[in-house]
């Protein structure tokens, strides 16, 4: 059963729909389902009522869409060319909270796989997944959100089975700090062709700007190139020449077409782009998410035989040539930070700043509420440091101070990861091996092949 908004028309039993989910592009069939409602039902307080139709402005539940939405999606029962797909909703937070789950009984796993799929379902901020080591991630915005998830989970969606969770772990992401060193190669397994790229930092601003929507791959191509032009300083032919965004084709990375009188390039384009999509969601430092790196094709010598030029040999180079031009540009960790608001009375200060300091926190506002003794203090606090927060901040202030912590920015960790014992490099290592791969990052020499 799924509840939905109706905004216009009437839905009723028997009715066929459209399904247009969020990934819906008008006029191909990608995220479009066909289906018949087989139920109308309207929740009276705990009771449910079956009914033969539903005006617009209710809310209704309808039964027999489940299966085919995710999160959100837009019905109708237009035509396809009179059928747009309602945006879907833009969060300001991010889920940069992660555990593991796994069942106490392994006879529960079927339970928890059907459990995590109705909590991806009734929460349009969480995100469950299934990493390459079996674990089964959920994914939020919090301590407190995925402490909310997980009582759900395991009362409303299991049933009441019993599960196990691991300790919360961060996401990070990855960047770089200056344009590659060199331009990096790489030949694909026939040695019959090789690619050539180089990767820069994107300026200020057009990561967040991509994550906001007001830049993506769907803008026409002039006025994207316009905004880049006029906001970013980019050069407006460069700018028509964006190939792809990613990872999944909207993230906050880009690749840009450098070359000059390339024959065969349009026909091996879709293979560079899939290699990076795949590279750009497992970076070459711990296999998390690329963010705010561009990725410039600069040069492409291609075989005459289109045989030898197929997406089995272009798409592995891609990835790996885009990860040379990573470790070649200073590769550095980004790490999610919090805004954390605190209200608490004067004699709370010295306890609040205590704890702050302690967890690299930073305040940069701090006002006394007109008419009264309280103090509203603003940091910034990352979410590494957040686990426990609450709880130190309340023993260190006798329950004075209260905080609220909201996703605001990723910030760039100053220790290079590349370095050994640094702390970008304990922490690589440790998620390394939280995801079971090598300790020991691949080295630059196994990504490219010598010019």
């Amino acid at each position: 059963m799924r509840l939905v908004v109706f905004f216009s028309g009437k839905v009723s039993t028997g009715l066929k729909v459209r399904i247009m989910g969020p990934n819906y592009v008008p006029g191909q069939k990608k995220d479009l389902y066909v289906k018949s409602v087989q139920r109308t039902v309207i929740w009276m307080g705990k009771k449910q009522e079956s009914v033969e139709d539903v005006p617009c402005g209710n809310t209704v539940a309808l039964v027999g869409l489940d299966q085919f939405i995710t999160k959100n999606a837009t019905l109708t029962n237009e035509k396809e060319v009179d059928a747009h797909p309602i945006r879907a909703m833009k969060f300001s937070v991010s889920p940069v909270v992660r555990v593991a789950v796994s069942c106490k009984v392994a006879s529960d796993l079927p339970k928890l796989v059907e459990g995590l799929k109705r909590l991806a379902k009734s929460d349009p901020m969480v995100v469950c997944a299934i990493e390459e080591s079996g674990e089964h991630i959920v994914a939020g915005a919090g301590e407190l959100h995925l402490e909310i998830c997980l009582k759900d989970l395991q009362e409303d969606f299991m049933g009441g089975a019993e599960i196990l969770v691991s300790d919360p772990v961060v996401s990070f992401r990855e960047t770089v700090l200056e344009k590659s060193s060199r331009t990096v190669m790489r030949k694909p397994p026939n040695k019959h062709n090789r690619l050539y790229m180089e990767a820069r930092p994107m300026e200020d601003g057009l990561a967040e700007a991509i994550d906001d929507g007001r830049i993506g791959p769907r803008d026409d191509p002039k006025v994207r190139a316009k905004v880049l032009s006029e906001e970013f300083g980019w050069d407006k032919d460069l700018a028509k020449k964006i190939w792809c965004f990613g990872p999944e084709t909207t993230g906050p990375n880009m690749v840009v077409d450098m070359c000059k009188g390339v024959q065969y390039l349009n026909e091996i384009k879709d293979s560079v782009v899939a290699g990076f999509q795949w590279a750009s969601k497992e970076g070459a430092l711990a296999e998390e998410n690329m963010r705010a790196i561009c990725f410039e094709v600069c040069d492409v010598v291609l075989h005459a035989d289109a045989i030898h030029r197929g997406g089995g040999q272009i798409i592995p180079t891609a990835r790996r040539v885009i990860y040379a031009a990573q470790l070649t540009a200073k590769p550095r960790l980004l790490e999610p930070v919090y805004l954390v608001e605190i209200q608490a009375p004067e004699q709370a200060l010295g306890g609040i700043y205590g704890v702050l300091n302690q967890k690299r926190g930073h305040v940069f506002e701090e006002m006394q509420r007109p008419g009264t003794p309280l103090y509203n203090i603003k940091a910034y606090l990352p979410v590494i440091e957040s686990f426990g927060f609450s709880g130190t901040l309340r023993a260190a202030t006798s329950g004075q101070a209260f905080p609220q912590c909201v996703f605001d920015h990723w910030d760039m960790m100053s220790s290079d990861p590349l370095e050994s014992n640094s702390q970008a490099a304990v922490l690589v290592a440790d998620i390394r091996k939280r995801k079971g791969l090598k300790e020991q990052m691949t080295p630059l020499s196994e990504y490219e092949d010598k010019l």
